[in-house]
């Protein structure tokens, strides 16, 4: 999905790292194929033709915001958006999990990580509603040490509560958890709760600008890439 290889950057620990979070939606599932299926039915009940996944993947983490906008040039703030918004979510909420998937080389991550004894959970803007099933669907719901889903706390990222909230679940302290994700929002979410990020350079990267710019820690190409990071 790029042409990055490898680890851009490092990271300093001041203590040893303890936990990483990750974002959900293209970083640790492929979920592209649900939300763009989900848009491009909007697009047909409009009498368009559907739009190639290529075309919407870059989009997919930016969720109905993104995918109305790339899809039906309909933007937060626009009068139709919000109708469109909530016929998207129904739209998602009957293919969930059609074709999603644990990226290549995300189980091995999550094995290694907890063989080495380092929690792990999620943090996504997903709505609640969405992100268990998903979790569910993937085997993870209950591997994973914390699930902070968009609504489960009163900011969503880029706000840092999110994922304060996830490190408080973990027991553990901010600043040994990595946080990874494929949005410049997951980094400016982790810069604010004063965590180490790192941006997942196999996701949706694309729609908002250079990945270089966003101020990760470092740059991975692939999951397993993350290992070289934790010590």
């Amino acid at each position: 999905m790029n042409d990055m290889s490898g680890l851009i950057g490092s990271i300093t620990w001041a203590h040893p790292p303890t936990a990483v979070l990750f974002d959900l939606d293209g970083t640790l599932a492929d979920t592209a194929g649900d939300l763009g299926g989900a848009l491009n039915h909007l697009r047909v009940a409009r009498g368009l033709e559907p739009l190639p996944l290529e075309t919407l993947r870059p989009y997919a983490s930016a969720g109905a915001r993104g995918l109305i906008g790339v899809g039906l040039n309909v933007h937060p703030g626009d009068a139709e958006f919000e109708a469109l918004r909530v016929a998207f979510l129904a739209a998602y909420d009957r293919c969930l999990s059609d074709t999603t998937a644990l990226f290549d080389g995300v189980a091995e991550l999550l094995d290694e990580l907890e063989s080495r004894g380092l929690k792990w959970g999620v943090m996504t803007n997903k709505p609640h509603r969405f992100t268990v099933p998903v979790m569910r669907g993937l085997q993870l719901d209950t591997r994973s040490g914390t699930t902070i889903s968009g609504d489960t706390t009163a900011h969503p990222k880029p706000h840092p509560l999110p994922l304060l909230t996830a490190a408080q679940e973990l027991g553990v302290a901010p600043t040994t958890v990595l946080y990874v994700g494929d949005d410049l929002r997951d980094i400016q979410a982790a810069r604010a709760a004063g965590m180490p990020s790192a941006a997942a350079g196999w996701g949706y990267i694309g729609h908002n600008g250079e990945v270089a710019s966003w101020g990760a820690d470092v740059i991975a190409a692939h999951p397993l890439d993350l290992l070289r990071c934790l010590g």
